[in-house]
């Protein structure tokens, strides 16, 4: 691996001068990184988010000329890994975040930091698409047909989620409400445990992510009926987006994105979101994140911020509207 980049003589001696770019963080654009970087994912290893920010990494250290170090922080929705990197001061120390980001200020009380100052929002990285899937023997074989079934059977219906107040329970959320349904929402830890279930028939549904049911569709236990999206995922074309169903407008996805503690400098911000553009943009990667489930997207930090703020106050209406709890 190639070496550090070296301090310039004109930021050494804007170091000498005291000038810093951020209090005890980065002396001068051309100095950052100095060491390796520290990604704090709050998610379990082998997972999507996990896998895709490993996927990527080794790309970006290599432009970045230092080596990432993927840390996992898990528990509290997430909220451990944030506080964690909401306190970082050594400018090297990022988080590599999902949904939750979101969804926590309207849920979690007590928190340490405050998700809408802490950060600096750097990129959108991938999305994670929503599904809907019936176990095998389930009579519907379109969502416009589940849906009446639905209807026909008011709260009888069990469809299984990722969790309580993840992205699966807040996609299930608003899609029953968009439908006119009333389903039976039973949360596991995590979507490949809900798919199992359905794959067993203790389920009679699942909104989960493609890539946690994908194993169970595939081995003709269970059937897609529509995806999150507003057009079809690269990697499954032949299944039809909720939208194109009767439901225009409707999306729901996981995600994952790149965020920075508050403060982080501009230069920085941009050399990783070049890095991380430059690793999306090779072939081999994107193709080995189209495997596992994800749609690529690398959005600047700009449209990131405004796709953040946007979507914690979405988020803050359908959890205060539905009642959405964390436990």
């Amino acid at each position: 691996m190639a070496p550090s980049p070296t301090f310039t003589r004109r930021a050494t001696l804007a170091a000498a001068a005291g000038f810093a770019l951020a209090p005890s963080v980065v002396r001068a654009q051309g100095a950052w990184p100095q060491r390796p970087i520290r990604l704090v994912v709050p998610f379990s290893a082998g997972g999507a988010a996990d896998s895709a920010a490993r996927v990527l990494t080794g790309h970006m250290g290599d432009r970045l000329c230092q080596r990432f170090v993927v840390e996992n922080r898990t528990g509290a929705s997430g909220s451990i890994g944030g506080a964690e990197v909401a306190r970082a001061n050594d400018g090297h120390t990022f988080l590599w975040d999902a949904s939750s980001h979101i969804v926590n200020p309207s849920l979690l009380r007590g928190l340490m930091f405050d998700y809408a100052t802490a950060f600096a929002p750097i990129s959108l990285v991938v999305t994670f698409p929503s599904a809907v899937a019936v176990k095998a023997d389930f009579p519907a074989r379109t969502l416009s047909e589940f849906v009446a079934a639905a209807k026909a059977q008011p709260g009888k219906l069990t469809v299984g989620t990722q969790g309580n107040a993840t992205a699966g329970h807040i996609g299930l959320v608003a899609f029953a409400r968009a439908a006119g349904i009333e389903v039976i929402h039973v949360p596991y830890r995590g979507g490949a445990a809900a798919a199992q279930d359905l794959a067993t028939g203790a389920l009679d549904a699942v909104f989960t992510t493609l890539v946690s049911a994908g194993p169970v569709v595939d081995s003709n236990r269970a059937r897609f009926l529509g995806v999150g999206t507003l057009t079809r995922v690269e990697s499954r074309p032949d299944i039809p987006t909720i939208a194109e169903q009767g439901f225009p407008g409707f999306e729901s996805n996981e995600w994952a994105g790149l965020f920075g503690p508050a403060g982080t400098p501009a230069p920085v911000i941009t050399a990783l979101y070049d890095a991380l553009a430059d690793a999306i943009a090779q072939p081999a990667l994107r193709e080995r994140l189209v495997q596992i489930g994800c749609v690529p997207v690398a959005s600047r930090p700009d449209a990131f911020a405004r796709f953040v703020t946007e979507g914690r106050a979405a988020m803050a209406t359908l959890v205060r509207e539905a009642n959405i709890r964390s436990e």
